[in-house]
């Protein structure tokens, strides 16, 4: 099964990071959806929710705020301004 190799770093710590089905987020462009086998893109990230579908586990949720999203060969790069975790 193919899979994502997803990274989430904010300015100042790492978020997350680890291998997914799944990715979706805000660019300044609109919402974007990222499963494996997406074409290489980059992106400008707007403020508002990250989910995250992990090969294991339940989503993930991240509050991210500016920065960039890029993807290139199933690899999934998010570097926000700020970000954090969502509980729940």
């Amino acid at each position: 099964m193919a899979e994502l190799d997803v990274q989430v770093v904010a300015s100042d710590h790492a978020v997350w990071s680890g291998a997914a089905k799944s990715v979706r987020g805000r660019t300044v462009e609109g919402d974007m959806g990222i499963l494996p086998g997406h074409t290489p893109v980059l992106s400008l990230l707007a403020e508002g929710e990250l989910l995250i579908d992990p090969v294991e586990g339940g989503p993930i949720k991240a509050k991210v705020n500016g920065g960039f999203f890029s993807v290139d060969s199933d690899r999934v790069t998010i570097v926000a301004d700020d970000a954090e975790l969502i509980e729940g």
